[in-house]
């Protein structure tokens, strides 16, 4: 009875699968943009709207303040943690919505260009050399001209910043995909052209896309940061990271933490975003996986 015991092979303890996970790039996530973005309403201790001029130009808790304002207040006395706790929802839904947006573009026409070639592939790879030459805040610029600063034209202008990426990536794919002993069979067997790309092909680039998807998660923030600090991105009052950072250029010299604890959330946003990429890539490349 003992010696079964000792024979008999364990699964891997607890610890052991969490040494697989990166844990700490996913607690960032959770703590500094998932959980806020869903919670502010009960996690901030202030409306991050209403100003409160007895309170103006308080600084953090650790440097001469209170734990009233654990971060500090702005010019009109308005909480800095409360306007990052709420500033975490748009921020995830731009970068969501204007990803999910490149996706479904990209993805769609590195599908048809890839598997179809000829001049539909031609055009639109040149379509992506354009997009990839044309600057972002170029086209911001132009919607804000026509349309006025909104949410529905920063999620444009993300989406037509990332949509390049995945159509090259996913075309690149196609070509190769195209040539393998599975898809020619599948048309020597008669399968229509729809079948074989939603059947056959795109269920081998979804990993790639996946991974891609991760991977620009840091862009659309970045991108969604530059242009709310530049007053084309989301109107005002709503907090936005990059409106925030905005709002303390010019009291960096004395009142460093208005912008400094906004551009904290967005580096360490954008740095766990890219690790949780970087290890989600290893985990689902077969060939890092052999590495």
């Amino acid at each position: 009875m003992a010696d079964s015991m000792i024979n008999t092979p364990q699964s891997p303890g607890l610890w052991a699968k969490a040494r697989n996970l990166p844990l700490i790039p996913l607690a960032v996530l959770l703590i500094v943009f998932i959980i806020p973005a869903f919670f502010a309403e009960y996690l901030a201790p202030h409306d991050p709207y209403v100003p409160n001029l007895r309170a103006r130009l308080q600084p953090p808790v650790f440097f001469g303040g209170t734990w009233e304002f654990p971060m500090g207040t702005d010019r009109l006395g308005r909480d800095i943690l409360s306007r990052i706790l709420h500033g975490a929802w748009y921020v995830l839904a731009v970068s969501m919505i204007g990803i999910t947006v490149g996706v479904v573009v990209g993805t769609t026409l590195g599908l048809v260009a890839g598997y179809a070639r000829g001049w539909f592939d031609g055009l639109v790879m040149r379509l992506v050399d354009i997009s990839l030459a044309l600057p972002a805040m170029l086209l911001a610029l132009a919607l804000a001209a026509s349309m006025g600063t909104s949410f529905l034209s920063v999620v444009i202008v993300v989406g037509f910043a990332l949509w390049a990426y995945f159509a090259r990536q996913v075309r690149a794919e196609v070509l190769l995909l195209r040539r393998s002993d599975f898809v020619e069979r599948s048309m020597v067997a008669g399968s229509s052209h729809t079948r074989i790309l939603f059947r056959h092909i795109l269920p081998n680039v979804t990993n790639t896309i996946v991974v891609l998807a991760t991977l620009q998660v840091g862009i659309a923030i970045m991108l969604d940061a530059s242009l709310s600090f530049l007053g084309i991105g989301i109107p005002r009052p709503t907090p936005t990271w990059g409106l925030l950072v905005s709002d303390g250029r010019d009291f960096i010299a004395t009142d460093w933490w208005i912008s400094f604890f906004p551009g904290l959330a967005i580096l360490l946003t954008v740095l766990s975003a890219n690790m949780l990429g970087d290890w989600l890539r290893d985990k689902l490349d077969p060939r890092q996986r052999q590495v």
